[in-house]
């Protein structure tokens, strides 16, 4: 199973960016996938959830600027950013869950068997 992310980027404050996770070896329809990112000198933190139903849950800080989506036909998950801050830099990782769907904790990194190898946005001032 492989986690590809594309689509980071420099944008100015305010602006929009999409990410792209392109997943191959496993039928994305069957699984729940989310965002994470991780900031310089941070931990790395849940951004997104969607789950193999498509129900989706967001963290706070994303709530009202970022979408979620999955396009099953092209095994691909996307994160559309608006209005995006400074505060939103970091790098963004996508994963998946091993079955269906997160067994507690959407938002802990235990639930997540594979994970792309991260894609750095950058929002500047």
């Amino acid at each position: 199973v492989e986690l590809v992310e594309s689509g980071g980027g420099l944008v100015q404050a305010g602006g929009s960016l999409s990410v792209s996770c392109a997943v191959s070896g496993r039928t994305l329809s069957g699984h729940a996938l989310a965002w994470f990112r991780q900031a310089p000198g941070k931990e790395r933190e849940f951004v997104a959830y969607i789950s193999s139903s498509d129900g989706v849950w967001y963290a706070n800080s994303a709530k009202g600027r970022f979408t979620i989506a999955r396009d099953n036909a092209k095994n691909t998950v996307s994160l559309q950013m608006n209005r995006l801050k400074p505060e939103d830099t970091a790098v963004y990782y996508c994963a998946s869950t091993p079955s269906s769907d997160a067994a507690n904790d959407i938002s802990s990194s235990d639930e997540y068997d594979f994970w792309g190898q991260g894609t750095q946005v950058t929002v500047s001032p």
